[in-house]
């Protein structure tokens, strides 16, 4: 079963049926005689349908209406088969009321937060396409045809461009407009090479088959994040439309919260992109301590009347063993996510995968520990000769410091090598 059916299982999502037959779903199905009455019952199976709007609520009862009023009127003038269905999160303002009233379809979602609430909708859908928007009235419900209609040339996601569209005055906060999401959205286009200019779009749409390939995990705000990025890290063709944004008709304060939902975003973005948050840093400290370890090596160093010796040369050491573990932790944790299905297959790890065995790292480990055993045989000698009396610090560190970053860097590989030759099996 994919997890986004199970995710949604879990949440205890259930569907409350409007009182008004909603105009777009047509009734069929089949009948069958009972056998304890004679009487025949109508077994009811659910049409089939081209579109589902799914409006994710949490009190808004001022605006609910108008939004389901424009969306149903849309698929009127349009005839496109379709539904209008409203996923609640537990709105004690009479929403469900009003939802079923106006038309709407209604599910019940028990797990609290903008993606629970989502995934409920979107699992309860009967559409082949669905195409998602806050029932704040910010987001305009007649223009939903050029979402659809880029669905129908093959889209699989296609987002909402407010910058595009344009943002009314008031509908955006400063801080949000000019800072939140386009740092966000920048930072995700250059984690993962995304071509969507608004990464937090509230209204976008997609095919039912490919949100289920997303196996869409995240309960929060940056569901929205997490669908860019897993259609973007599974190839899915990816579309934008311009979208405006108007300011929202609600009488409560927002659901948003603008740093802890920024936080939340940025934080995912991170943990979905191992090369940006280990692989590179790491790489570059690497890199950066080598370099400078063989500057100072042969003796100190004056750069611009500031002297360097053996305590730079204490920190650079200890800046390749950081970022050794930094680039250790990046392969770790996509061999992690790759096994449980929370990335793709990753090419160009599968093409390094033949070098980084257990031998090779078993070798590379223990010609580091035997060369940090020797400059250590050497550091005692200078030791022995002094009668093991006080040394010279700035010339002994020059063979301490380098043997003690080649033997715990030697171990490090040693255990890192069998560490990933376990990991390797799961992948077998």
């Amino acid at each position: 079963m994919p997890h986004l059916a199970q995710n949604l299982a879990d949440r205890h999502a259930h569907t409350s049926h409007p009182t008004a037959p909603n105009p777009f779903v047509a009734e069929g199905g089949t009948s069958c005689a009972s056998k304890d009455t004679g009487t025949r019952v109508t077994q009811v199976e659910p049409p089939e349908l081209e579109l589902s709007v799914v409006m994710p609520c949490l009190n808004e009862a001022a605006t609910l209406e108008t939004c389901i009023v424009k969306a149903i009127r849309t698929l009127r003038e349009h005839n496109v088969r379709g539904e209008v269905l409203v996923a609640d999160n537990g709105s004690t303002d009479g929403c469900p009321k009003i939802a079923a009233r106006s038309g709407a379809r209604v599910v019940h979602i028990e797990q609290k937060g903008y993606g629970s609430c989502l995934l409920g909708g979107i699992s309860a859908a009967r559409g082949k396409y669905i195409i998602m928007g806050d029932a704040d009235d910010s987001y305009d419900f007649t223009q939903l045809m050029p979402f659809l209609q880029k669905l129908r040339d093959g889209h699989d996601l296609v987002m909402g461009n407010r910058f595009q569209g344009g943002i009314e005055p008031g509908a955006m906060p400063p801080l949000h407009r000019y800072l939140g999401n386009p740092m966000l959205t920048g930072i995700g286009r250059l984690f993962f090479r995304s071509l969507a200019g608004d990464f937090h779009c509230g209204l976008r749409g997609f095919s039912k088959d490919a949100v289920e390939k997303m196996d869409l995990r995240t309960t929060g705000m940056e569901f929205a994040s997490e669908m860019v990025v897993k259609a973007t890290l599974q190839g899915m063709k990816v579309g934008e439309v311009p979208t405006t944004l108007s300011p929202d008709g609600r009488s409560r304060p927002s659901h948003l919260h603008s740093w802890q939902d920024g936080w939340r975003h940025l934080r995912f973005l991170l943990l979905y992109s191992p090369r940006w948050l280990f692989l590179y840093p790491g790489s570059l400290l690497m890199l950066a301590g080598l370099a400078v370890s063989s500057y100072l090596l042969p003796g100190p160093r004056t750069v611009g009347g500031v002297t360097f010796d053996v305590h730079t040369l204490l920190y650079s050491a200890a800046a390749i063993l950081l970022g050794f573990q930094a680039v250790t932790f990046a392969v770790f944790t996509n061999m992690f996510a790759i096994t449980e299905g929370l990335r793709p297959e990753d090419p160009q790890l599968n093409r390094l995968f033949p070098f980084i065995t257990l031998e090779a790292g078993l070798v590379v480990g223990t010609v580091l520990v035997l060369a940090g055993l020797g400059a250590s045989v050497l550091a005692i000698s200078d030791w022995e000769s002094v009668s093991f009396g006080p040394l010279d610090p700035t010339r002994t560190l020059r063979l301490v410091i380098p043997a003690a970053t080649a033997l715990t860097l030697g171990l490090q590989i040693v255990f890192t090598s069998f560490f990933l030759s376990v990991l390797g099996m799961a992948r077998r």
